[in-house]
This record gives structure tokens, C-alpha cells and sequence, in this order.
């Protein structure tokens, strides 16, 4: 079982929603957190409002993981600060709800650049002290990263890429002690509908469906400390998706049929957008 105490946690995406959950639960866990986002004053705001426990640590850092140099970076300022990374955690992310004809292909490369690329970007960066250390990487994923789903072919995409690059990753650096963590989540509640933008870079005019109880952030950032703990290689979180792992496997029509029945009304032609919001 592992122990994060004193440990070095890489947080991307951590200045609101489920990472700003997540750096609450390391910094209770005694860690020594870095927050990376891309938004400065939102970092500001989590450095001051953030209690930081006895015996834990928060650093801030600016990341923009679509850029490599920028993670290169920041893992760096991180390495400086507390002699390397034990735990990089995968969080930034963004989504689109809109039918696939409908939406500008620039779209979905940016979707790609940020959840696949980013992650990657970051992996990269901090992949030699990770061996050195015996660490681990948590990429937070999705049920859209093992299942369809209506409306977001890019989103799911990103995420199936994820599932990919890490499940392969892990078989690379697992002899050297590197532990290799998938989170999917089902809906979480983090406020993203307010971070939705149309196709034309205006807000999108519907709102997101969901299905199955929608969770809170704390609750999935607790899981994931918990899994992470007993160093698990997948985190299904929810009764949502742990019914969409095994019925997309075991009766794939019929997993297809209920997600577009319950999902179909965000792409009709009187709601069809793109947008892009702070996921999982």
C-alpha cells in the first residue's frame, strides 16, 4: 500500500473542479502538492483559499499542457522544489457536445491536443524522475473512453487514446516500479456548463445531459486516493460506470440503444453545438 506522505504530487487542471478536489485530498494525505493550470488568477485564488494541513505542502505553477516547452516547465519547477515527482496525476481536460458533421474539425484537434497530447506532454516531462522514484500516473479518463457516446466522437476519441498510451505505458514501466492508474468517472458535478462554447467560439445554448446520479468532486477524489493507495490499475467510479464497462462489453447493441435514447436530444438539429469545458 502506498503512502503519500512527503510525497510530490503533479496536479494538471488542479485550479477548479475535480483537481481542485484532488489537491484537497493529497494535501490531507500530508503531500506536497503542485497545482498546474493554465489560469493564473484561478491558481491565486486556490493558493489562498486552499487550508494547507501540517506537514503538507501547495506550490502553484502556470501549464499550458497543449505546450510542451510549458510542461517541461513546470515539472521542472517541481523537481526543483522537492527533488522530484513521485505522482503525476493526468487531470486537464476539455470536452465538445455536438454531432460529428456538425462540428468544426478544429474542434476535435483542439479536444486531442488537450486531453491526449497534454497528458502526454506531461508524462514525458516527468517520466525519468517517475522511474527514479518508484511513482505513479493517474490519467483521469472517462466511460467515454472505453464505450461510445453520442455526440462527442472527439471527446470519446481522446479518451480511447488515453486508454491506449497508458494500458501500453504501464507495460514499459512497470519493472521499474511505475504503477499506471485509469480513472473513469461517469458524470461529475463540477460546474462545467458555465465553460461550454459553441462551434463559433460562442457559448452553447443547450444544456448537458446525463445519465445516472451525477457525483460530486470530493467523492471522486477520494476513490481516486484510495485507489491510488492500493496502487489499482482502473478506477471505475460510480454504479453508471461500472454498468457501461461491463454492458458495452457483454451486449454491445443494446449498451448503444440506451446511451442514444437517453443522449440523442444534445445533438438534434435545433440543439446541435460544439463545445468545450473542464471534464471528466
Amino acid at each position: 500500500m502506498r503512502s503519500f506522505n512527503g510525497q510530490c504530487i503533479v496536479i494538471t487542471g488542479a485550479a477548479g473542479g475535480l483537481g481542485k478536489a484532488l489537491v484537497t485530498a493529497f494535501l490531507h494525505a500530508h503531500a506536497n502538492v503542485v497545482a498546474l493550470d493554465r489560469d493564473g488568477a484561478a491558481l491565486q485564488a486556490l493558493q489562498n483559499n486552499t487550508t494547507v494541513p501540517p506537514g503538507a505542502t501547495l506550490m502553484t505553477a502556470l501549464c499550458d499542457v497543449t505546450n510542451l516547452p510549458s510542461c517541461e516547465a513546470a515539472i521542472g519547477q517541481a523537481i526543483a522544489r522537492f527533488g522530484g515527482v513521485d505522482v503525476l496525476i493526468n487531470n486537464a481536460g476539455i470536452a465538445h457536445r455536438s454531432a460529428f458533421a456538425d462540428t468544426q474539425v478544429d474542434v476535435l484537434r483542439r479536444v486531442m491536443d488537450v486531453n491526449f497530447f497534454g497528458a502526454v506532454h506531461c508524462t514525458h516531462a516527468a517520466i525519468a524522475s517517475l522511474r527514479q522514484r518508484r511513482g505513479m500516473v493517474i490519467a483521469i479518463s472517462s466511460v467515454a473512453g472505453f464505450s461510445p457516446l453520442i455526440g462527442r466522437t472527439g471527446y470519446a476519441a481522446s479518451k480511447h487514446a488515453l486508454h491506449g498510451f497508458f494500458d501500453s505505458l504501464r507495460t514499459e514501466v512497470q519493472d521499474d516500479g511505475v504503477d499506471v492508474l485509469i480513472v473513469c468517472p461517469s458524470f461529475i458535478d463540477t460546474g462545467i456548463d458555465r465553460a461550454a462554447l459553441g462551434a463559433d467560439g460562442q457559448p452553447a445554448a443547450h444544456a448537458r445531459k446525463t445519465t445516472g446520479a451525477t457525483t460530486q468532486p470530493a467523492e471522486v477524489a477520494t476513490a481516486i486516493l484510495h485507489a491510488a493507495q492500493h496502487q489499482r490499475q482502473l478506477l471505475l467510479f460510480s454504479f453508471t460506470a461500472k454498468a457501461a464497462w461491463w454492458l458495452s462489453r457483454l451486449w454491445p447493441t443494446r449498451y448503444a440503444a440506451i446511451m442514444r435514447k437517453r443522449l440523442r436530444a444534445e445533438i438534434s438539429p435545433a440543439t446541435t453545438h460544439a463545445s468545450v469545458e473542464t471534464t471528466p
